[in-house]
């Protein structure tokens, strides 16, 4: 019998990020710390809860558009035009989707033929590569260099080649916090206007900048009609569970992506939708204190690690941090995870999983901070017991 397994499932592993989630659920159950997925343990602001609601209770519970009901569209076009200047078109320029996730599957889809090349950024969120795989694309990796997370100029340009059909920027980025500068986007601009490419820029984590500056690439000379930009609710509102992300894209590259959207996943969940467009009218305050808050619990658990003796990789944006763990006298990261979360009690996930060759990441470790203060501060609590094993 010829083999019932498709070839292009051979090439990837199921989600790490999301194994070890269950793992620490099945060795703690709830008393277990989870610092690998990114998902908050606190709630979400009451007036979008609210507004799920009402819409249910309205009976808003039929399809909405297939590329998204017409309020929450109208809200990324009016949040888009106050933070960036840049007017889209609701109608013809923005796709929802389930989940940033479904995004760049979509796009990738939509945008990339069997035997185009798509450089990825390493390391990177774990979907990237799948994505690239199910799309038929072969891709070509692009290290950033420690201890700053350094793109280089020569190496960037030897990835590109007349194959190449897009390029994926996470800024801020999973699973470093690298904030990448206005000149590092313009080379990438510069080169994908000369190989004539696609950017695609995940920037899900667009409110959550303590230092440097979000530079969004749509807003780069040349680059407006060559820029796939994938966010979503998930991350600045605490509600990665709704699956409701969207994308913005000119007209041309938005007509294929929603036909590619619409039979994968039909559209989002309709009073979700709704629930959203609140969401994404919230006062300016509501950022300022998300950022504040933050980078409260930035700063208390890249200190708290260093003291216990990781050496941390200190995120400038988004809401990881990358720590090597090698004075522990462990040499392998995914042994190292799972003592974490089978011996200790806290998840993490083994740096390996972030790039494509698992040896790049074999002395860290990621841990996601989205957390009240005082999880983190039992998280700690639990990891303390590391001290006595540390190599001085």
């Amino acid at each position: 019998m010829a083999d019932l397994i498709a070839d292009r499932t051979r090439l990837f592993t199921e989600s790490v990020i999301r194994e070890m989630t269950r793992l620490i659920l099945l060795y703690h159950g709830d008393r277990g710390i989870n610092l690998a997925q990114g998902f908050p343990d606190f709630p979400a602001p009451e007036p979008v809860k609210e507004a799920a609601c009402r819409a249910i209770l309205n009976d808003v519970n039929q399809y909405a558009i297939t590329w998204g009901s017409k309020s929450l569209r109208d809200a990324i076009a009016r949040k888009y035009l106050k933070h960036t200047g840049v007017e889209i078109d609701p109608e013809r320029e923005i796709t929802v989707c389930c989940g940033a996730t479904e995004c760049m599957a979509s796009t990738m889809l939509a945008l990339v033929n069997p035997g185009d090349e798509v450089i990825v950024i390493e390391p990177f969120y774990e979907n990237y590569w799948p994505d690239a795989v199910l799309a038929g694309a072969t891709p070509k990796f692009v290290t950033l260099h420690e201890p700053d997370w350094y793109l280089d100029p020569d190496e960037l340009r030897r990835a590109f080649s007349p194959r190449t059909k897009a390029i994926i920027i996470n800024t801020p980025n999973n699973p470093t916090g690298k904030v990448f500068s206005r000149v590092e986007l313009e080379l990438i601009a510069g080169l994908c206007q000369e190989f004539n490419a696609v950017a695609i820029t995940d920037e899900i984590y667009e409110h959550l900048v303590y230092e440097g500056e979000h530079v969004r690439m749509m807003t780069l000379p040349g680059m407006r009609d060559r820029t796939v930009t994938i966010s979503g609710i998930s991350k600045t509102y605490s509600l990665t569970g709704w699956r409701i992300g969207y994308i913005i894209a000119p007209p041309r590259l938005t007509d294929a992506i929603r036909k590619v959207h619409d039979f994968l996943t039909v559209g989002a969940p309709a009073p979700l939708q709704e629930a959203a467009a609140v969401a994404l009218d919230l006062p300016d305050e509501y950022y300022a204190r998300l950022l504040a808050d933050y980078q409260e619990r930035r700063d208390f658990l890249v200190e708290a690690l260093e003291e216990i003796g990781f050496r941390c990789f200190k995120p400038q944006g988004a809401y990881y941090v990358m720590a090597d763990f090698t004075a522990f006298g462990f040499d392998n990261d995914v042994e190292f995870a799972r003592y974490l979360v089978k011996e200790v009690g806290v998840a993490t996930v083994p740096g390996s999983s972030f790039y494509f060759d698992p040896a790049r990441g074999r002395t860290k470790v990621r841990f996601a901070f989205p957390k009240r203060i005082e999880t983190l501060k039992r998280a700690v609590g639990l990891l303390g017991v590391l001290k006595t094993q540390a190599v001085k």
